[in-house]
């Protein structure tokens, strides 16, 4: 499932037939295990045949504003999508109360109406839980949730305050992008996690708690001014910090697994404190006060043969004449300067 940061989520185009006719060809194939009715505009599920059989729904892309109580018969119900529908909190609160359907491991509540975290505690092994693209101003109520969570997505709400995760053991990905937070906190038990993004926040210090499998790490958009805190994720091969106040590169050294760094859009004015990192493949530093290609071979001399992408633009550096050959020559397998594929 893709993170997106809170970004734009476009909607799937309206698809033309019956909802019935998708399922009478499925139904001749055998048990009917999946059923996909996507963008159908539809208002409610009257119309439509829900097999028993049933081990995925996805309602995604209607204009449902209430939950049809066939679902919570469906004993072998395993991921189930309300993805871009017209939910409010009341018409999710059965949902809590269906045991039948307790053996759920993926469900989807984004882009509704909600206003606080559904009750979940009814799904013992939940993997997936999505409610992103809501109303909720608290992550309260997440404590209910199975600690068996692997995926918890809460981005594009009005979350102020980073709570209620500390049980949440084998999670490895955490998606709070486009928030209210200030502050990184309570993540100190969350030691498998792998994926923390966390852009579009009011974020002014890193503070990872300790965490050292963080594989992919996204701050940008954020009110940092030093990026100082990264040191301890040595497994670290992603880090996004574009769109912040970011004057001075330091704390990377360490980051020996690091393959794409973005530090766009900041206020930096050298190329530093890189020079260790052997597997470096995209640099994406545009956007910054970077006045010359002066000392940028040594400062990139790890990565030398790595590098494949690297975006310098709207800096003065790349008014520099023969600004790409020069690249070129000293990294001898880039694919990209700036927005120039290079055949």
């Amino acid at each position: 499932m893709a993170s997106g940061e809170g970004a734009g989520d476009p909607r799937a185009p309206a698809r033309g037939g019956e909802a019935e006719a998708e399922m009478e060809t499925e139904e001749q194939e055998g048990p009917v295990l999946f059923l996909d009715l996507t963008s159908y505009q539809l208002h409610d599920l009257s119309e439509v045949e829900i097999p028993p059989t049933l081990e995925e729904l996805d309602l995604t892309a209607n204009r449902l504003s209430s939950v049809d109580p066939r679902i919570g018969r469906l004993a072998g119900l395993r991921k189930l999508s309300f993805r871009q529908n017209l939910l409010e909190d009341a018409a999710v609160a059965p949902l809590s109360s269906w045991d039948t359907i307790a053996g759920l491991q993926e469900l989807v509540l984004r882009d509704n109406k909600l206003t606080r975290i559904p009750d979940a505690s009814i799904f013992k092994g939940l993997l997936v839980f999505d409610v992103s693209f809501n109303e909720i101003s608290s992550l309260s109520g997440l404590s209910k949730v199975s600690s068996t969570l692997k995926e918890l997505y809460v981005s594009k709400n009005e979350v102020a305050k980073m709570e209620e995760l500390e049980h949440f053991h084998a999670l490895e990905i955490l998606e709070l992008g486009s928030n209210r937070l200030r502050v990184m906190e309570n993540l100190e038990t969350l030691t498998n996690l792998q994926e923390l993004w966390l852009g579009r926040n009011r974020i002014r210090t890193v503070n990872l708690c300790g965490l050292r499998l963080i594989k992919k790490l996204s701050l940008q958009s954020n009110r940092l001014v030093s990026m100082d805190g990264f040191q301890g994720c040595v497994a670290l091969e992603e880090l996004y910090l574009s769109h912040n106040g970011i004057q001075k590169m330091e704390g990377l050294s360490t980051l020996q697994n690091l393959r794409v760094l973005d530090i766009s859009s900041n206020k930096i004015t050298a190329i530093e404190n890189i020079e260790s990192l052997t597997r470096l493949e995209d640099l994406w530093l545009n956007d910054n006060q970077i006045p010359s290609l002066d000392g940028i071979e040594g400062a990139l001399a790890g990565s030398r043969e790595k590098l494949t992408t690297i975006y310098l633009e709207r800096n003065p550096c790349a008014k520099t004449p023969n600004y790409s050959a020069t690249l070129k020559k000293i990294f001898p397998n880039l694919e990209q300067i700036d927005s120039d594929i290079i055949a």
